[in-house]
């Protein structure tokens, strides 16, 4: 307890004069627009939208970043019946560059943006607006149900769980628009990477996401919450002062054993949830989670979803949330954040930015990470008709990739940006033989073989 006392004392200090993580991480982006696409297409359409942030700014006490609230990596289709696409935000949203603990009552996570990946792209919590109305026994609420009782702003006993019932509404990035506001629940990384691949959206539409999970590596910094304290992905330390090694980091929560909706988790009573049967199987409600505290297990989160922990970006420490994932990589609630922040939320968006802010400018900085061949995917290898070269990592700078043939004569180049993890080749019309792919981050490059085969 003392060292974890140490690490908030620590982080409170930090002098929000000095370009801290929270003005430096954010995918700069002024003139690269998105794609997406549309069902029965498997061609992603551009979309005229620049991605990720266009402009951030920050003085003593904020950070404001300016985004369109679209990513590098395709959107769409959304095939539950979601009329949206992903549409320009224009958007400002603030964080708070001294975030503190709310010491009193914990403010509620909320429909609606609750903070933002370093693309810009929106973070929900874990709720779609649906819950049970107990006097109908059905749903009510959302798009297509009648108003819960109370309007769309009282509380309600059992909340929808929307990463398990908008699953087959979700592109292969695992996000989705609400009236245009493109946005993830959960952890943003594509269906396809999971060990258990449990959605087939990307076998018509590919697509990736924001970073690829490395079980090897501390994942990156993925974004900030409204209360200004960091999201990162689903690896890290083992042990709060960064030893232990590298670990997956798990949620406290835990189904309750539970056989009849009538009760909370904290034993209070309350009106009676839908019946627990195949077609309301537990884990379809918020309330059907319960925390519970793993003595000794710094890998295992607090009620936030949250902990204090050493990171690459906070070497001293920080309190920090994790985009929980369960061992075969699909999302784990409470996913992100939630039920509640644990800081003070005075971040959010903002309709203008102050006179007296700084803008940051990062023309010279180059991408982190050593191109090798431990984060570099060449596949199908050999191939046919179409290679993909996916980069196991966060992608910050613009990656160049060149096609040769063995003599060196350049065939093709293309690109991954910043907030995207892969790209491919289209091979039809290549000899049957040896090529060259390189991948160049401005940093350092690789060269890499891949063969051409014809039937």
């Amino acid at each position: 307890m003392k060292n974890l006392l140490l690490l908030a004392v620590v982080f409170a200090s930090f002098s929000s004069n000095a370009q801290g993580p929270n003005i430096i991480n954010w995918l700069q982006n002024t003139t690269e627009t998105g794609s997406y696409y549309t069902q029965g297409n498997n061609t992603a359409i551009p979309n005229n939208i620049l991605v990720n942030c266009q402009v951030v700014q920050y003085n003593n006490n904020w950070v404001y970043v300016s985004t369109n609230g679209v990513p590098s990596y395709p959107t769409g289709p959304f095939l539950g019946g979601n009329p949206s696409n992903a549409e320009s935000q224009d958007a400002i949203y603030r964080f708070n560059l001294n975030p503190q603990e709310n010491t009193g009552t914990k403010t509620q996570t909320s429909l609606g943006n609750i903070g933002n990946f370093i693309n810009g792209v929106s973070l929900f919590d874990f709720r779609d607006g649906v819950a049970w109305n107990p006097n109908t026994n059905s749903f009510c609420g959302g798009p297509g149900n009648p108003p819960c009782p109370g309007g769309p702003m009282a509380i309600q006993d059992w909340n929808r769980d929307a990463v398990v019932y908008e699953l087959g509404g979700f592109d292969c990035s695992k996000g989705h628009p609400a009236m245009g506001n493109y946005h993830h629940h959960q952890n943003p990384s594509a269906f396809k990477l999971d060990l258990e691949v449990i959605s087939t959206i990307c076998n018509l539409y590919d697509a990736d996401g924001l970073y690829v999970i490395d079980t090897n590596e501390h994942s990156p910094l993925i974004g900030y919450t409204n209360d200004g304290f960091p999201i990162y992905g689903a690896y890290g330390f083992t042990n709060a002062d960064g030893s232990g090694g590298i670990t997956r980091i798990r949620s406290g929560y835990e189904l309750r054993d539970i056989t009849i909706r009538n009760t909370h988790a904290d034993g209070s009573p309350v009106s009676m949830g839908a019946p627990i049967n195949n077609t309301y199987p537990l884990g379809s409600f918020r309330e059907d989670y319960q925390w519970v505290a793993q003595e000794g297990q710094q890998n295992y989160l607090d009620q936030h979803n949250g902990r204090f922990a050493v990171t690459p970006e906070y070497p001293n420490g920080t309190y920090a949330y994790y985009a929980t994932v369960n061992e075969t990589h699909n999302s784990e609630y409470p996913y992100v954040v939630g039920p509640s922040f644990y800081g003070e939320v005075t971040g959010g968006r903002v309709n203008n930015i102050p006179g007296n802010t700084t803008v940051y400018e990062n023309p010279l900085q180059i991408n982190s990470n050593v191109i090798s061949s431990e984060i570099v995917s060449i596949y199908p290898n050999p191939s046919t008709d179409l290679v993909a070269i996916q980069l196991n990592t966060l992608v910050t700078k613009k990656v160049t990739i060149t096609l040769k043939d063995i003599t060196g004569k350049l065939i093709q180049t293309t690109h991954i940006n910043p907030g995207g993890t892969i790209a491919f080749f289209d091979i039809q019309s290549l000899y049957e033989g040896v090529y060259l792919v390189k991948i160049n981050n401005g940093q350092s490059s690789i060269t890499k073989q891949i063969i051409v085969k014809r039937d």
